[in-house]
């Protein structure tokens, strides 16, 4: 494999712990959904989909959705998910940045917290709305790089080894201004609108703790240093912990985001 499929392949792996974070994501789920239009009938592509949350309250509405993530374990617990629902969502295992679908299928391509970590977000964003329909529309949450989720992004790849060339931060995302320039000129209507992720703990440490456990980068973080860079991990939680208790309060962990909306040309 060359950097990049192994950079991936890495993703892969670590986001297959994720599931226990559906909880925190299925109420911002409904927030993006609704931003984004969705209506009954409706060609929806929900990329990134993780264990499901978008797919489905969508499917609820009356969409045809399909889902795709890169991660066969989240796609295990999507589809149990629906079925739990009683919706139908048509599941793939894909890369969003070669997306497995024709030219203008969907009437709206969403993301929550997805997309931006393909590594190259020209590739994504040009597959997303390559796949979107002329007059259709572009919805995604994202996290700000000067927010909490955002900084702990930061903090954590300050520990692990430089991604390959061309990989973007993640965060980027989050910068309106970085994001109009990536959509350019291919949308009109770029909307924009912030809301905040609650994330339940007891201490700033014990959200740590479940990002260890669930959050793909933290996950590989922790995997590496781990083996025997003892004092490397210590420094890593104590700087996390001094970072989450700034948004922390009341047995709630604040996490503003970011909102996109916008109509294809």
């Amino acid at each position: 494999m060359d950097a990049l499929d192994t950079f991936k392949a890495a993703q892969k792996e670590g986001w297959a712990h994720f599931a226990p974070l559906e909880l925190m994501t299925t109420i911002p789920a409904a927030r993006l959904v609704k931003f984004a239009g969705v209506r009954s009938g409706q060609r929806v592509l929900d990329v990134g989909c993780g264990t499901g949350v978008v797919a489905i309250t969508a499917a609820r509405m009356g969409a045809q959705v399909n889902g795709l993530d890169l991660t066969p374990e989240l796609l295990e617990r999507a589809r149990h998910n629906s079925q739990v629902a009683g919706v139908n969502v048509d599941w793939r295992e894909g890369d969003a940045e070669k997306l497995p679908f024709g030219d203008g299928t969907f009437d709206a391509v969403v993301s929550q917290f997805g997309h931006m970590f393909a590594p190259r977000p020209a590739v994504a964003i040009a597959e997303m709305l390559r796949v979107l329909k002329p007059g259709g529309t572009i919805a995604f949450s994202t996290w700000p790089p000067e927010l909490f989720t955002g900084r702990m992004f930061k903090l954590v790849s300050g520990y692990m080894p430089p991604p390959p060339p061309g990989v973007s931060p993640p965060p980027q995302w989050g910068d309106q201004n970085i994001v109009r320039e990536r959509l350019g000129n291919a949308v009109k209507d770029i909307a924009f609108e912030r809301a905040t992720m609650q994330a339940p703990a007891l201490s700033p440490q014990h959200y740590r703790v479940t990002m260890e456990r669930t959050a793909g980068p933290v996950v590989k973080l922790v995997e590496n240093l781990s083996a025997n860079q003892a004092p490397k991990l210590a420094a890593f939680r104590q700087e996390f912990d001094t970072l989450a208790a700034e948004y922390f309060g009341d047995n709630i962990l604040r996490m503003e985001f970011l909102m996109t909306r916008a109509t294809k040309n």
